[in-house]
């Protein structure tokens, strides 16, 4: 089975910072776009970032562009989310995504995520 285990919330004051991992199982890691969602309370899921199978093409919602840095190691079967400069406004729970989305994750026509981990929660209050 299919398993992505997303890790790394909790509870950070604005401007701090926090690294979120998700670790994959039962897929080829390397053969799959991975990425970040997030959903805040009262409103609908968004990808945050993405990149796509060796790691060198990566994509940031604007929002997020010059604070969060998305990377993977391909050998771990592990993505990551390096998030600084929080604010209020980047509390949400985040989600791992998998698949062949990477022109979807771009806002193109294509495939869409083929797998989900089951969220973190990430909280930014002082």
């Amino acid at each position: 089975d299919v398993q992505l285990v997303e890790s790394g919330g909790g509870l950070v004051q604005p401007g701090g910072s926090l690294r979120l991992s998700c670790t994959a199982s039962g897929l080829t890691f390397d053969d799959l776009t991975m990425g970040w969602f997030r959903q805040a309370p009262g409103k609908e899921r968004e990808v945050v970032s993405c990149t796509g199978r060796s790691g060198a093409g990566t994509h940031y919602v604007d929002s997020v562009k010059d604070r969060f840095t998305i990377s993977r190691d391909n050998a771990k079967n592990t993505l990551y989310r390096q998030m600084n400069s929080l604010k209020p406004e980047d509390a949400a729970m985040c989600y791992c995504a998998a698949g062949p989305w990477y022109r979807a994750c771009l806002g193109r026509t294509g495939p869409d995520v083929a797998y989900w981990g089951q969220g973190t929660q990430v909280t930014v209050s002082s």
